[in-house]
């Protein structure tokens, strides 16, 4: 029946109101951050939650192991910068220890994957992705307000040797501040096993009501202009099986080792119509999408006694709520929470 979204009526995964498969549940467990990306956040940083209103790590593991039993087999740990906050490691290994749960992935900006990598394979993470926005080393430190590429590449290489793979990096291109760098991380894919997934900005960028000064005007560009630039220079790109369901479409260059990506939020018709994701912010907020402002709070079920059955309502009114499509060309947007206070 159209629009059901009870779990206990589904095989597998559980269903949303529009009949969609939801497996995939990303968690923010900080909104702190080691860096101060100009897209991102102002130079001053933001007004940081206190540590006693962020889930402990204990709380992120029961409301994982309830989406667990109802059918999510995917965990991916984001922040802000996720390895910004102490003992990541051991959430690791509470929630790739629960049943049901297929893999934990994590993404970051790989400023200090290099000295947890190890553990955290061990641990029982599955891969990383990693941001990297340009390979120009004072480009990245102007883009990073300080940021060492020199870092981020040894992350990279710790994370493969560690089997934290595939190492997927996520460009976010922004016309006049890294777009010409498209043609650069296309080519690291024909001799490098590296998948490069270029995304669309989203609007995260306003600070409106906040009182801060926004940060640098930066520019759109759509991965079709992207994709024309790469097969006009390099030649046409070969189409790829999809990885796990994800957002990205994937393609080849010919004859190359890695792959090349595209999530296209803002122009690839039909984007909403394959979400298999909510989100969990570090305030115990469920969203059912990333680009409304729509949350379900699950901390009075984790500290005022509702349980595991609060929890489970909690994710089936999510489900049931989870819209069709964002809706940004009609003008609706997120504009309570900034990327990194949610959890990209």
């Amino acid at each position: 029946m159209k629009g059901r979204a009870d779990p206990e009526m589904t095989s597998g995964a559980p269903l949303d109101a529009h009949e969609r498969r939801i497996s995939y549940l990303r968690v923010s467990v900080t909104d702190r951050c080691n860096l101060r990306c100009v897209y991102c956040m102002p130079q001053e940083g933001i007004d940081l939650v206190p540590m006693e209103d962020v889930l402990s790590y204990e709380e992120i593991r029961d409301v994982v192991r309830v989406a667990a039993s109802m059918g999510l087999r995917r965990v991916r740990l984001t922040g802000g910068e996720p390895l910004a906050r102490k003992g990541l490691v051991d959430l690791v290994g509470m929630i790739s220890a629960l049943p049901g749960i297929e893999e934990v992935a994590l993404s970051t900006n790989g400023i200090v994957l290099a000295r947890h990598a190890e553990s955290l394979a061990r641990a029982g993470l599955s891969r990383v992705n990693v941001s990297l926005d340009t390979l120009q080393p004072e480009r990245f430190r102007s883009i990073t307000r300080g940021g060492r590429l020199e870092d981020v590449l040894e992350g990279i290489d710790a994370a493969r040797a560690a089997g934290l793979t595939p190492v997927k990096l996520n460009v976010v291109v922004m016309q006049g501040m890294n777009d010409d760098e498209a043609l650069d991380f296309a080519r690291s894919t024909i001799d490098e096993d590296w998948q490069v997934r270029f995304i669309e900005l989203m609007p995260f960028t306003a600070l409106e009501n906040t009182g801060q000064q926004p940060a640098p005007s930066v520019a759109f560009v759509s991965n079709g202009t992207v994709r024309r630039r790469i097969e006009e220079a390099l030649g046409p790109l070969q189409p790829e099986s999809r990885d796990g369901n994800g957002p990205a479409r994937y393609y080849r260059l010919p004859g190359a080792k890695g792959r090349i990506g595209f999530i296209s939020p803002l122009t690839e018709e039909g984007f909403c119509g394959r979400c298999n994701r909510m989100r969990l912010t570090a305030t115990g907020k469920l969203r059912p999408c990333l680009l409304t402002d729509h949350e379900i709070d699950l901390m009075p079920s984790l500290r005022g006694g509702g349980g595991e059955d609060g929890i489970r309502r909690g994710i089936v009114a999510a489900l049931a709520s989870k819209p069709d499509a964002h809706h940004l060309g009609d003008g609706n947007r997120p504009r309570r929470r900034r990327m990194i206070q949610i959890g990209g």
